[in-house]
């Protein structure tokens, strides 16, 4: 079977790692891919949100498989585009379609679905520029700190958590008015701040509301050590997590998981692809933060390489909305994954930086997952990216495998790296 995989981030590279290694790949394409996918595949210049050249791309190299990694070309209905093709009726497409989307697409319809649908998360109210009194109104009725997200897609930066009033006030009126956040700012949903340790589930949903729940990890945003300082898209992951025990995971299920699937079906949003459920594990139960309609980055450099079914047979069960039936396996092993950056992330940084000492990481104790990287004119791999590499470990435990991760970081060098030396901190 051949296998074309959209996008250029280390959730791609991990996924298409795990693609690699199933019997049943013929061809295995990556679009546009980095510098680590391709020694997996053949790196390919399609637009992962041109649906019409990827369809194109699909027919000309009998592609029976697509999978989409990030959330853009889902929230610009891709997989619509494909399908729309009466060609391509038979394609395997992993990634909902654009309806569905909106559950990451947009904060407000993501609340108000889990508001329909009864599933905990923290009370809310939506504002545009119009409203702008009215939000702030809405502010002064809150206990600080006051978290004010961007409606739309912001590339992980529309969140900001304030702990003063006034602040919060103006920049509410930056977002709406100054539109600091751009479109994805026209609207903003302010709601109660959650207080708790925050964890990521991710699940494997069918058109028939059949789904897998993948393993467990926890992701750290924050680019400073002991979470401080700017938020990233994700400085480094853990899995399993230590505290998700078994009621909690009784309860998640029960509140959560079970509630979003079935309201998809209810809402007539037949889904096909991954949910992550961004959570928060409070006094009063877990709660929803935030709806993901793909896999999140860097936890799937840890949760893919947890599973040990075929990833191709898993797809192709949800294709023929069998999830409900499929057996997961995954390893017992904890995995641990860094992220190495580039100087300056997440603000301004430079690209271009020659990339030294992989050869010198022990490919059978760490695996490096490229996300920011390419091969420049010269042949040289080149950093090209805020995060550049992710290094990935297994161990009997979390603090095992980080040990290795760390010690594979020490031989690598790029001008300007950093990362955190503190992943896992907090779950000691």
């Amino acid at each position: 079977m051949n296998v074309l995989v959209l996008g250029s981030g280390g959730r791609e590279h991990a996924i298409a790692h795990k693609l690699s290694m199933s019997p049943l790949l013929g061809k295995l394409f990556i679009a546009p891919g980095n510098g680590g996918t391709r020694d997996l595949g053949e790196n390919v210049e399609v637009n992962p949100e041109d649906a019409a050249a990827i369809a194109q791309f699909v027919k000309e190299h009998a592609v029976e498989m697509v999978v989409i990694g990030p959330e853009a070309p889902l929230v610009a209905g891709v997989h619509d585009g494909l399908k729309s093709d009466p060609e391509l009726e038979d394609l395997i497409v992993v990634g909902p379609r654009q309806a569905a989307a909106e559950l990451e697409g947009s904060k407000d319809f993501a609340k108000a679905f889990m508001e329909r649908h009864g599933i905990p998360t923290a009370g809310y109210q939506t504002f545009t520029k119009e409203t702008l009194a009215e939000g702030q109104a809405f502010l002064e009725s809150l206990q600080p700190p006051y978290v004010l997200k961007a409606d739309g897609l912001a590339a992980g930066k529309g969140v900001l958590i304030l702990d003063n009033l006034e602040e919060a006030k103006t920049e509410l009126a930056n977002m709406l008015v100054d539109a600091k956040f751009g479109e994805a700012s026209s609207r903003v949903v302010i709601e109660e701040f959650l207080d708790g340790i925050e964890f990521s589930i991710f699940a494997l949903v069918d058109a028939a509301g059949g789904y897998v729940i993948l393993p467990e990890a926890k992701d750290y945003k924050r680019i400073g050590e002991g979470d401080t300082g700017l938020n990233t898209g994700g400085m480094g992951a853990v899995s399993p997590v230590p505290f998700f025990d078994e009621a909690l995971r009784k309860t998640t299920l029960e509140t959560i998981i079970a509630p979003t699937v079935a309201g998809l079906v209810e809402d007539n949003l037949p889904y096909e692809g991954f949910v992550f459920f961004g959570l928060i594990s409070t006094a009063a139960g877990p709660k929803v933060i935030e709806y993901n309609v793909r896999m999140g980055d860097p936890e799937t450099e840890v949760v893919v390489p947890r599973i040990e079914s075929d990833l191709i047979e898993l797809f192709q069960a949800m294709h023929r909305k069998e999830l409900s039936r499929f057996e997961l396996k995954v390893k017992p092993e904890s995995a641990t994954t860094v992220m190495a950056v580039s100087q300056g992330y997440p603000g301004s940084y430079p690209k271009g930086r020659a990339i030294e000492g992989l050869e010198k990481v022990d490919a059978t104790q760490t695996t490096v997952y490229h996300a920011g990287t390419k091969v420049d004119a010269s042949g040289t791999l080149v950093t090209a990216g805020g995060r550049v590499m992710a290094f990935t470990s297994f161990g009997t435990d979390a603090p095992t495998a980080l040990a290795k991760s760390y010690a594979a970081l020490e031989k690598v060098h790029y001008d300007g790296i950093n990362y955190r030396r503190d992943i896992g901190f907090d779950l000691k």
